[in-house]
């Protein structure tokens, strides 16, 4: 084949191919201009053969692409230019492929020496449309963006509710002991339905960003399915920045910080119930006889990862009858105790582990009663602290880590239930909580109210110590 046949086949061959491909000599004077390029720079390679490129056209980044093919020329190396650097060499428009609107196109660029004779004669351009990959691409950078906008607005709401809690605490502090637990009532039933407001928000805004991480994913998707149409180099290019971005952690992390974030929302909701449950009555709860020792096991069960890092759990079960109360009622007593008793021996010294003992037996005054207690051998609970426990909001835990509710609910109940509950402390010694309850009640009686019994007592501690 002579040499006339042989460029008339690669121009041929050129024209073929669904890229964009011009070759210039030293004197950067065109030598082939294929079909893509005159389909978009509506310029026939008759008209711009044989033409430097710059004359042909003037608009073109001279100093930076004369660079370009001086390096290609001396080096007789690839080079490459990607539209995240350089959007474009020509200012081409491409077609999208559903609305047929206009857009700019997005251009990587190739430069190949074309050697003859062990030097570089000419250099050929390739030009690929990547204006779809582009356009993914950001689509990606906005919907991160707007995770972000959302984690930063969950952010702010958490705050929020952390400001609001201190508030409440503060206020609380400022009421007079004697009206003390008459108030907090009301207060407590108001700030639940203000907390209940900046929680909406933030449920919210747990959707929306469940729908972002969601479509997210999608675009991230289609982004590494669009890599097949793309050269092997601009592949390799996106494969490179994938993996600089770590895109694979982030699919793994993501879905453990929103768990983690929705946990947090969880304790505040769990704190709004504890609020609403002090102010007022659940009226659905009804009185049945129960099996005292099942319902404390049944909650010990529960709460076991709570306890099993720090004490040792002792069951000494005495011969009791059922008990008519409110089962559930009565589980939240158990699991306040036994929570507050675990707290407790995880702060014994030299990370000692500490030993739970839960009792039961029928009253030794009056056979219509029956008692259960849990004793720990944990830090001990001050004198001045033990007249305050039963206080609702009071608490000697890190801001954080308690809401000084579980105490005053606990009493409560048990007054609801019309039994007593006892209190025995000594610093460096452990505590002994006893909760005394009457086997039988009215079978006309309602669900108890924690609350009312609470506020009935007035602000006077119901801490007694045991017998």
């Amino acid at each position: 084949m002579d040499l006339a046949k042989t460029d008339s086949l690669t121009t041929d061959i050129a024209d073929l191919v669904n890229v964009g491909v011009f070759v210039v000599d030293a004197d950067m004077r065109l030598l082939i201009w294929n079909r893509f390029m005159e389909l978009h720079s509506g310029r026939d390679k008759s008209e711009v053969v044989g033409c430097t490129l710059f004359d042909a056209f003037p608009d073109l980044p001279v100093k930076w692409l004369t660079r370009k093919f001086e390096s290609v020329f001396l080096l007789g190396s690839f080079a490459f230019s990607s539209w995240e650097h350089r959007p474009y060499l020509f200012r081409f428009e491409h077609t999208r492929p559903i609305t047929g609107g206009p857009d700019a196109m997005r251009q990587n660029c190739t430069f190949i020496p074309i050697v003859a004779d062990g030097n570089v004669t000419a250099v050929c351009v390739t030009i690929s449309d990547v204006t779809d990959t582009c356009i993914a691409y950001q689509e990606l950078q906005k919907r991160q963006q707007a995770v972000a906008d959302a984690l930063a607005q969950l952010t702010v709401r958490n705050n929020e509710l952390s400001q609001a809690n201190g508030k409440l605490a503060q206020a609380h502090q400022q009421l007079v002991q004697s009206e003390k637990l008459a108030a907090i009532g009301q207060l407590a039933a108001g700030v639940a339905h203000e907390i209940n407001n900046p929680v909406g928000f933030v449920l919210s805004n747990f959707n929306a960003l469940d729908q972002y991480i969601n479509d997210l994913f999608g675009v991230l998707s289609a982004y590494e399915r669009a890599e097949a149409d793309v050269n092997e180099e601009a592949r390799s290019r996106l494969q490179a920045c994938r993996a600089s971005s770590d895109l694979d952690y982030m699919r793994e992390d993501a879905p453990m910080l929103l768990r983690e974030s929705k946990e947090g929302l969880m304790r505040v909701r769990d704190i709004v119930v504890d609020l609403r449950d002090f102010s007022r009555v659940d009226s659905a709860h009804t009185w049945e006889l129960i099996d005292l020792h099942r319902c404390i096991e049944s909650t010990l069960n529960i709460v076991s990862n709570e306890v099993k890092y720090h004490a040792d759990l002792v069951r000494c079960y005495g011969e009791i009858p059922s008990v008519r109360c409110v089962a559930s009622q009565i589980n939240q007593v158990v699991v306040n105790l036994v929570i507050n008793a675990a707290h407790a021996c995880s702060h014994l010294p030299d990370g000692a582990r500490g030993t739970i003992r839960v009792r039961t037996g029928r009253s030794d005054t009056t056979h219509a009663a029956v008692w259960f207690e849990v004793e720990d051998t944990g830090c001990g609970i001050s004198r001045e602290n033990l007249a305050r426990i039963f206080e609702p909001f009071f608490t000697t835990k890190p801001v954080g880590q308690g809401t000084g509710l579980g105490l005053s609910v606990t009493y409560g109940i048990v007054q609801a239930h019309r039994g007593n509950i006892h209190v025995d402390s000594e610093p460096g010694r452990g505590t002994t909580f006893r909760v005394t309850l009457p086997i039988e009640h009215d079978s006309h009686e309602t669900a108890p109210n924690s609350t009312a019994a609470s506020q009935k007592n007035g602000a006077a501690s119901p801490s007694h110590p045991i017998q």
